[in-house]
């Protein structure tokens, strides 16, 4: 009985990592609000609303959206993110949306950077529903100006 007692229930809601365990090789589109931690395999789009990890053996070929990303394995793609590390091991063949990008010794990074664009690394729902609100805000001040 007392694995089930009101102690395990709030332990199991504050596990906020998933892990990609090495030899897993996912194809499709992910969506998660916790953190993730890649040893394995992914190939296609993640969208993270926290932080992404991939490790020495992990591998990403894809579009990622993320809060932040830390690369010590290989990117393959692009990536939107507030903030962008590649450490020792890491690689990124690609393009970087991002204002925070740091690169230490023996990263390495091939591709092109831009600056982060706000609304597709922060926003989870489809960008048509993102983009409608603030649309309209600025047609109804237009129109109160007049």
């Amino acid at each position: 009985m007392g694995i089930f007692n009101k102690q395990s229930k709030a332990a199991s809601q504050h596990a906020t990592t998933t892990v990609i365990a090495k030899g897993c090789n996912i194809i499709g589109e992910l969506q998660l609000t916790c953190d993730i931690q890649v040893d394995g395999i992914i190939e296609g789009k993640l969208r993270i609303e926290k932080n992404l990890v991939v490790s020495k053996s992990g591998r990403i070929k894809g579009e990622i959206y993320a809060d932040k990303i830390i690369v010590n394995g290989l990117i393959e793609g692009t990536c939107y993110a507030n903030a962008v590390e590649i450490i020792e091991s890491g690689k990124i063949s690609g393009t970087i949306y991002c204002d925070n990008l740091s690169i230490e010794q023996g990263g390495k990074f091939f591709g092109s950077t831009h600056p982060a664009e706000k609304e597709q690394v922060v926003e989870l729902s489809p960008r048509d529903k993102a983009e409608t609100k603030p649309l309209k805000k600025a047609t109804d001040k237009k129109a109160s100006n007049e």
